[in-house]
């Protein structure tokens, strides 16, 4: 069926099989009307430094040298007080009585801020950080997980704050991978009892391998298998 429109073109909308003419015509609106879509801040390059920004400070102290560094990452608050409301970083210090690494240090910290304030997705910094080795070799941190070098420390202290800040999701075990590695940690401390087969700093057994998924000192055989206590890796999953 043909109809002629005599009157000026307003809206439109699609009709679908199932819905009538006159109900649509009910539900339509015209362009002016509509509510405009207000316009997000995003973070980008040229965006203006506020007057206030919320950090966090986290410690580093390595085997390596006797002073700590301190990593202090600031976050700019964007869209505030609205539902869209976000926290991503802006700048990053690190701080340290050690001046031996101070030159590279104050250039690593310029890069990364940089990157921050460039806007999009920052967390692949991460990656690149924690890929770092030390040709002089590296070093076990408390809780018996090993480090390849400073930088790969650094990159798990940001890596650290962007979880805290909802950038990057934490891959946490479930309920049941947890209950399965308990009941793997009794069968093993039933098997080799004795003060002397946990390690005090890490709490796993000292005779534990080094987990090549999360760096820590945790595998053990477990029925003719290598598993890690920590993560749940296995060779035979």
């Amino acid at each position: 069926m043909i109809q002629q429109i005599n009157k000026k073109i307003t809206a439109y909308k699609v009709l679908s099989p199932n819905v009538s003419a006159s109900n649509e015509d009910q539900d339509a609106t015209p362009l002016a009307a509509q509510e405009p879509v207000p316009s997000l801040e995003s973070m980008h390059e040229n965006v203006a430094r506020p007057e206030i920004l919320y950090g966090s400070t986290y410690k580093i102290k390595t085997p390596q040298s006797e002073h700590a560094l301190y990593i202090t990452i600031n976050d700019m608050i964007l869209n505030q007080g609205s539902e869209h409301e976000e926290r991503r970083p802006y700048e990053v210090f690190i701080n340290s009585k050690n001046m031996e690494h101070f030159q590279w240090v104050l250039a690593l910290t310029r890069v990364i801020s940089a990157v921050f304030r460039k806007g999009g997705d920052a967390c692949f910094l991460v990656d690149e950080l924690k890929a770092v080795f030390d040709p002089r070799g590296g070093y076990f941190k408390k809780g018996g997980v090993f480090m390849p070098s400073l930088v790969a420390e650094i990159g798990c202290a940001i890596e650290s704050h962007l979880k805290s800040i909802g950038m990057l999701k934490d891959n946490e075990l479930n309920d049941h991978q947890k209950q399965f590695l308990a009941e793997k940690r009794r069968e093993f401390d039933a098997l080799h009892a004795g003060p002397e087969a946990i390690e005090v700093d890490s709490g796993f057994p000292a005779k534990a391998l080094l987990c090549v998924k999360c760096q820590t000192k945790a595998v053990v055989l477990m029925d003719g298998c290598m598993t890690c206590l920590n993560c749940g890796d296995s060779k035979c999953s």
